[in-house]
């Protein structure tokens, strides 16, 4: 994948839209392009978080504990939790068929955040809504009591 190509891919994830292009170049240049084959690991649960994840092409499935709780595909970015709290990998992510990905380091992460509000406030927006969803999972499998 030529760097052209990953600043489109780059431009279409919802946290980096209202980045310009010479940012997403820039964020695309420093960022490690990673290829994984079906079943191989991005991460583990526990691991340090050390950097976000890009999907540019396939899918990689969110396992918490070893049941698989969700798949992500084509612009998603994931890891993020590890490397804005602090804490441990909340998940273990494996690909699921060939996975291209970009591998956004900690410091670039949080250096990007520091200097583009707007990146934070879709952030929050993306995890607000994770929140939501899991939430409303947990009250459909919660038993009702009798």
């Amino acid at each position: 994948m030529t760097i052209d190509a990953e600043v489109q891919a780059l431009s279409r994830v919802p946290l980096f839209q209202g980045l310009e292009p010479s940012k997403l170049r820039l964020l695309a240049f420093i960022s490690d392009r990673m290829e994984f084959q079906d079943g191989e690991h991005l991460c583990h649960q526990g691991d340090d978080g050390d950097s976000a994840f890009v999907v540019l092409s396939g899918e990689v499935a969110v396992f918490v504990d070893e049941n698989e709780v969700a798949r992500v595909g084509q612009y998603a970015i994931i890891g993020e939790i590890a490397i804005l709290c602090d804490v441990p990998r909340t998940a273990t992510l494996q690909s699921v068929g060939t996975t291209h990905i970009l591998a956004i380091s900690k410091d670039d992460f949080l250096k990007l955040i520091a200097e583009f509000p707007k990146v934070s406030l879709e952030i929050m927006r993306v995890l607000a809504l994770r929140l939501e969803k899991t939430t409303r999972e947990l009250a459909q499998a919660r038993p009702a009591s009798t």
